[in-house]
């Protein structure tokens, strides 16, 4: 590129996650970056946008290649706003992250930090989806900077296919290195919901969702599996949810 590429930054876990920071710091080797936000965490928030309230950004730096909003909405409002208000061009590229937790399988659907990614991808953007294995808070992020800057370079060198983007999910740190980086197919995975039953202090019943991951999908070329083999999963996505299989045989006539 002639000059450097605009790189627009979000996620779902805040404005300050450490996850977040870790991607920033990342990014500002690549290109010139905006960071654009949520002040509050969005996790579990998926495609949902703000239009009951008004969107009230506000920026927190404006330096020379680093601009930092933050903002009252969800990450897809942050994708929007970066595009049609707060960024002087279309960005070469979006990125979402780094998610403190996975993404991998069913959990894309739930996802804020991939409806920021499938958001851009809809408007034609490159775009990237990076979370880590870990939901603690104080997640150590030290491994996983070379991974990321391979697959971002790699992105920004050649793009991406028309309404495609990439869900990167990253095996937490361990002993044993990463082994390295597999393409591979969302695994056929699911949570199975618990409602745990309660009383507030006043005798009034209410529920704490809970549940556990089942993943009863046993091929070999899945994210889920790629994780468990200690690989780095990447899983291109499209938002087209026809299923063209059935389209034909589907017939009301």
């Amino acid at each position: 590129m002639d000059k450097k590429p605009l790189i627009l930054v979000t996620n779902d876990d805040s404005i300050k996650a450490p996850g977040l920071r870790k991607l920033i710091e990342i990014m500002q080797q690549l290109g010139e970056v905006v960071v654009i936000a949520s002040e509050q965490v969005m996790s579990g928030m998926a495609h949902a946008v703000t239009i009951q309230t008004p969107l009230m950004p506000r920026i927190l730096k404006d330096k020379k290649d680093y601009k930092e909003y933050v903002t009252n909405g969800t990450p897809t409002d942050n994708v929007k706003l970066g595009k049609h208000r707060l960024l002087n061009r279309t960005p070469d590229l979006v990125v979402s992250g780094i998610n403190h937790g996975s993404n991998a399988s069913i959990n894309i659907i739930y996802s804020g930090t991939m409806a920021a990614v499938l958001e851009a991808a809809i408007d034609g953007i490159p775009a990237i989806g990076f979370s880590l294995m870990d939901y603690m808070p104080d997640a150590d992020f030290s491994h996983v900077e070379d991974w990321i800057l391979k697959i971002t370079w790699k992105v920004l060198d050649e793009g991406l296919p028309e309404g495609v983007c990439l869900n990167v999910n990253i095996p937490r740190i361990s002993q044993s290195p990463i082994k390295g980086i597999k393409v591979c197919r969302q695994a056929k995975a699911r949570w199975v919901e618990e409602f745990e039953e309660r009383k507030d202090p006043y005798g009034r019943t209410y529920y704490w969702l809970g549940g556990r991951f089942v993943n009863g999908d046993k091929r070999s070329n899945t994210d889920e599996q790629a994780l468990a083999d200690n690989y780095i999963s990447v899983v291109p996505v499209k938002f087209d949810f026809t299923a063209h299989e059935y389209v034909d045989k589907l017939n009301f006539e």
